[in-house]
């Protein structure tokens, strides 16, 4: 199992309906397999996530933020990491809000 406490990670892409941006910046926290994370940053104000880490690193999680708006806003949240050549990490994310539209989309957050 991947280990991501106090890994910090900021998105590089992200699909048009999505909020983050390589402002916001995700510093992960892990107990066993619960992961946890604060964020902010570009159109969040302020966020939160939790989910579970498989025996292969990938993570399934929720999340709740607070945008620019003033909006509160939900999704779900599928990752699977790509360890890079640097040892860093890679996470390739499908989402989809819970919350507004319901859309669906698609992210990859790195390593700092």
């Amino acid at each position: 199992m991947i280990n991501y406490n106090n890994r910090i990670f900021r998105p590089v892409l992200n699909s048009e309906n999505g909020e983050t941006s390589g402002d916001t910046v995700f510093i992960y926290k892990q107990d066993g397999n619960i992961l946890t994370s604060e964020y902010q940053g570009g159109k969040i104000k302020k966020g939160h996530l939790i989910g579970l880490v498989d025996m292969h690193g990938n993570i399934n999680m929720r999340y709740h933020q607070v945008n620019g708006k003033g909006e509160l806003m939900t999704g779900i949240c599928h990752s699977r990491p790509e360890i890079l050549p640097n040892g860093k990490i890679r996470l390739h994310e499908q989402w989809r809000w819970t919350s507004g539209d319901e859309s669906e989309g698609e992210s990859i957050l790195e390593e700092e």
